[in-house]
């Protein structure tokens, strides 16, 4: 094989890999979740790639009341506000509308319900989903947040499922890595 045809091939590569949005990664990603204005509601998400595609999902969370409670994917990487408003919206890179996490047509940052537990309970979450990367590609999560509501997504209301107040909220970051959270500026 030439020199030129090597490198060329290279370039290739490197091109194709980048129009499909950045190198994948197999190592696990993280979100600590942190309570929002009054809430005590707290815990860890984790996002561990599958051998299918899909992202495995683990959740562990405390403090959250009985009941059915949103769990979505935000945009940007930023808990600072005290309503969480500063995540932004689902994360929704094709711009479809909301609904369920298996619906035909969802955000892909629409993970469902948690089932709260109750007071003094772990509340735990257990899946894999598809529509996501573990990247910062297009459809990457990397540097985006997890959020938490107080009330259960009904999967139908535009454009976010209607389920209140945000209560919790994580950036999601690689495990034993740096993550430049994404911002509204980014």
């Amino acid at each position: 094989m030439s020199h030129e045809f090597a490198t060329a091939s290279i370039i290739l590569l490197t091109t194709v890999a980048a129009a499909c949005g950045g190198s994948k990664t197999d190592a696990t990603a993280t979100a600590e979740l942190a309570p929002l204005g009054s809430s005590s509601v707290d815990g860890t998400v984790t996002f561990t790639p599958t051998s299918s595609g899909q992202v495995h999902v683990e959740a562990r969370i405390n403090g959250l009341q009985t009941g059915d409670h949103g769990f979505h994917i935000h945009e940007f990487g930023d808990c600072s506000a005290p309503d969480g408003k500063s995540a932004g919206e689902h994360f929704n890179p094709d711009k479809t509308d909301h609904g369920a996490p298996r619906a035909a047509r969802h955000h892909a940052g629409d993970l469902g319900n948690l089932a709260g537990a109750g007071s003094g309970k772990q509340t735990t979450l257990d899946m894999n989903i598809e529509g996501f990367t573990l990247d910062s590609g297009p459809r990457g999560i990397l540097g985006r947040s997890v959020v938490v509501h107080a009330a259960p997504d009904d999967y139908t209301s535009q454009p976010a499922g209607n389920s209140g107040a945000r209560i919790a909220c994580g950036v999601i970051r690689l495990r034993g890595g740096d993550t430049e959270p994404v911002t509204a500026n980014k």
